[in-house]
């Protein structure tokens, strides 16, 4: 096939030597010189090139650009010598690994009127990609292609690579779309490069149009091609379509190879199929590949996500027997494994492996085990790593110390915080942004509001500027204590020391005012938001979403739910959680519902949050709805928690089912859910509402055993179980009972008990019991009346 090219040289462009032959030549420039560019011209014109190209290697370190190619030009050269000696010399200067000389070269070249050689503008081309300078690459090739210059496929190709390689995969399409149009056909180089691009981009659907077009054009796709899309489908988690691949490239005749499958066991481990993997596994070994130190860390890396610690080990110890050299970051992958499950004396046996095996301990490994001993809450065996860590000649890092400082931030040990941030210093090592952010974040925790100011201050005065994250620290901190005039005082601070705010700052805000009830605040944090042009997440409407609804005021909450699809944004889970809540504390059950199957609808699945507002709102009239709801959370394969089970408890005594109430409880046993205040108050009133009054006694007495305490709501229903199957002697217990523990019987009670004992003839001890209450308060009114009425 005829190779295309675009035009190198304009036409009808006569050529013109750089300099006129009347010139004299430079009277300054050495006499060595001019004899060396004589000799390299004899030597272009004996065709010697490779021997002229010797002689320039020696002259180019010594001489500039200019005075090489001037003086050349000077010396009159026959009119065929001339490009031969400049493309020459480019091609030197590209093989010795100097683009800005090359490129100095090149516009001479390029001011004199001429272009060098399509070879040696291509291997110009290709010198400045593997020297990285692809913005240079593309204005040079542009430069060409704006000059009906010459370029062929190899120049698109470098042109495409380095628009792919800045990140502009669209220059690169439109290149490749230039270069069809030109008549020059893609080659397989193009299609891998853009390929490849796509891949990167997750473009994968994309990169496998681009596929397609190669197998119509009958460019063959290599191996190189396979690879590369099926690490594209890998990373996208489409494993069924690199596997399709695979199968292709096998009746392409395109043999996989160790990359091929390393790919695929990358995507199968990522996504913890590791049943599959160890098929590939034995699949690579039928074919006579031998896993390397990179199949290892693949595997290692898939049995850590699975937490499969144990096989982690099994494989380094094959790796071990087979002689796999495996590098730090694989090593460093089954170290944290067995760190983050805690087990740091296999961690220890591990690092003592390595070292028998000669692998040099690094700060990664060794800050690791720091790491492990920490979260075990080991801090003085992480502390004997730090003193490891010298003996093996290493300096400790600010990761070292402020995983240590971290940890005791954590448990609100300040002093202790301080200390290690103290000895750090000791060592030399400064603190950096992050340890005054856990110290800031430390403080905070522990309330010791006071101290994180200062900090700001010792940063600045250490040369380091607070970060966003710095300032995030202390907004939630205050925020979250409910403490939301200072948190102003942060962000105004943080304004003032031109640190800008981001989305998670003004949430913390617009969070904070809504969970103390101050909606206006709230909003008016919103509009400054907007101002600043930070587009708001679906966490700040949540965060709105929530207070309207508290507040009652579910209609505005409502409507700004679902106005945030016009800013691109959708309702998630925790928006309808929060419409169900404000509508079930309404009683508006017929909302809710509705709600409810709109989430599903909509394909979002319903967490127990939904569930808690959703059956308090059903359970006293709609006890069809609630067993429906029970069935869909079966379906959903959630298992209901405390609050879920004690709803439904209530539920089933409030319409008289108290054997699916037990049944209920006994469930929630099983489940290792213990049974809470309101479990046994629930309990209590259906066996009262059965008239059960022995049984109420007993569940009493097995709450009391269980060590959870009775409130005054135990006490109210039992007297007021007694006082309805006029039983005013027990009630008269219960309500002795509840005032020896400091409870006082409800307004409503102690009318019922007050009055029944009236009405049966027992008016000494209604007297004695309505002026013990009207002592407390209680029944101010009920001594007048009770004087006043007479005894039935």
């Amino acid at each position: 096939m005829a190779r295309r090219f675009h035009r190198l040289v304009p036409p009808n462009f006569i050529s013109k030597p750089f300099c006129s032959s009347a010139e004299a030549i430079d009277p300054t420039a050495p006499i060595q010189l001019l004899e060396d560019l004589r000799k390299i011209r004899v030597l272009i014109q004996q065709n010697r090139t490779e021997t002229a190209k010797r002689h320039l290697q020696t002259l180019i370190p010594l001489h500039s650009v200019s005075q090489l190619y001037i003086l050349f030009s000077q010396s009159s050269p026959p009119p065929d010598t001339k490009p031969v000696f400049t493309d020459t010399l480019l091609a030197v200067y590209a093989e010795s690994k100097l683009p800005n000389e090359a490129i100095e070269l090149y516009s001479l070249v390029r001011n004199d009127g001429s272009f060098p050689s399509i070879w040696a503008f291509n291997f110009f081309l290709e010198s400045l990609v593997n020297t990285g300078r692809f913005s240079k690459t593309l204005e040079i090739f542009s430069d060409a292609v704006d000059s009906d210059g010459w370029v062929d496929k190899f120049s698109y190709g470098k042109a495409i690579q380095s628009a792919v390689k800045l990140g502009d995969l669209e220059k690169g399409l439109n290149l490749m779309n230039r270069m069809k149009k030109c008549g020059i056909m893609p080659n397989g180089f193009v299609y891998n490069v853009l390929i490849g691009g796509l891949c990167k981009e997750k473009r994968v659907d994309d990169a496998k149009k681009l596929f397609d077009e190669m197998l119509r054009r009958n460019v063959f796709p290599n191996r190189v091609t396979y690879n590369t899309l099926i690490d594209g489908y890998c990373k996208t988690g489409d494993l069924e379509g690199a596997f399709d691949l695979r199968e292709k490239m096998k009746n392409g005749s395109v043999e996989p190879n160790i990359v091929t499958y390393n790919t695929l066991l990358g995507g199968l481990c990522k996504m913890g199929r590791m049943e599959e993997a160890n098929r590939i596994l034995k699949e690579m070994a039928f074919y006579g590949f031998v896993p390397d130190g990179f199949t290892y860390s693949i595997l290692l890396d898939g049995h850590s996500r699975c937490g499969n610690v144990e096989a982690s080990v099994a494989l380094y110890g094959d790796a071990m027997k087979k002689g796999v050299s495996l590098n730090e970051y694989t090593c460093s992958i089954l170290m944290n494994g067995l760190c983050k499950e805690g087990k740091m004396d296999r961690a220890k046996e591990f690092l003592t492996k390595l070292k028998e095996h000669g692998v040099v301990l690094t700060e990664v490994l060794l800050n690791t085990m720091v790491n492990g001993y920490c979260k075990v809450g080991n801090v003085d065996k992480a502390l004997l790593v730090i003193e490891e860590m010298e003996n093996e000649g290493m300096k400790p890092s600010c990761i070292t110390y402020n995983t240590i400082i971290s940890h005791f931030c954590a448990l609100g040990q300040m002093d202790d915080a301080n200390e290690s941030v103290r000895k750090m210093k000791a060592k030399g090592l400064c603190p950096n942004v992050l340890t005054y952010n856990i110290l800031i974040d430390g403080y905070g925790r522990s309330s010791q509001f006071e101290k994180c100011l200062p900090i700001l201050d010792e940063m600045e005065n250490n040369g380091l500027k607070p970060s966003v994250v710095t300032y995030g620290a202390m907004v939630n901190t205050f925020c979250k204590k409910g403490r939301i005039v200072e948190a102003k005082v942060i962000f105004e601070d943080m304004l003032n020391r031109s640190v800008l705010p981001n989305a998670q700052i003004y949430n913390m805000l617009i969070d904070g005012n809504c969970t103390r009830g101050n909606i206006k605040d709230a909003f008016a944090v919103f509009d400054e938001m907007l101002r600043s042009r930070i587009s708001p997440t679906i966490v700040t409407y949540n965060s709105l979403v929530n207070g309207l609804s508290k507040k009652g005021r579910v209609a505005e909450a409502e409507e700004l739910a679902f106005s945030i699809t016009s800013k691109g944004l959708s309702a998630d889970v925790i928006t309808y959680n929060c419409l169900i809540s404000g509508f079930s504390r309404l009683g508006n059950v017929e909302k809710c519902v509705e709600l409810y199957e709109k989430m599903k609808a909509s394909g979002i699945k319903p967490t127990l949050n939904t569930y808690h507002p959703l059956i308090s709102a059903c359970k006293k009239d709609k006890i069809n709805l609630v067993e429906k709801i029970l069935e869909d959370m079966s379906r959903l394969n959630l298992t209901p928690d405390r609050v879920v089970y004690n709803e439904l408890i209530q539920c089933f005594v409030w319409h008289g089912d108290i054997r699916k109430a037990n049944v209920l409880c006994g469930e929630m046993s099983n489940l290792g859910i213990l049974p809470d205040k309101m479990t046994y108050n629930s309990l209590i009133t259906g066996c009262l509402k059965e008239g059960n009054l022995h049984g109420a006694k007993d569940l009493f007495d097995y709450m009391i055993a269980k060590e959870v305490g009775p409130n005054d709501g135990t006490f109210n229903t039992l007297i007021e179980g007694h006082c309805k199957v006029k039983d005013f002697d027990g009630a008269s217990v219960w309500y002795r009972e509840m005032l020896k523990i400091g409870f006082l019987p409800s307004v409503s009670v102690c009318n019922e008990l007050v009055s029944g004992l009236r009405d049966v003839g027992r008016v000494k001890e209604a007297e004695i019991i309505c002026s013990e209450m009207s002592m407390k308060g209680i029944c101010e009114t009920l001594h007048e009346d009770l004087l006043a009425s007479p005894v039935k």
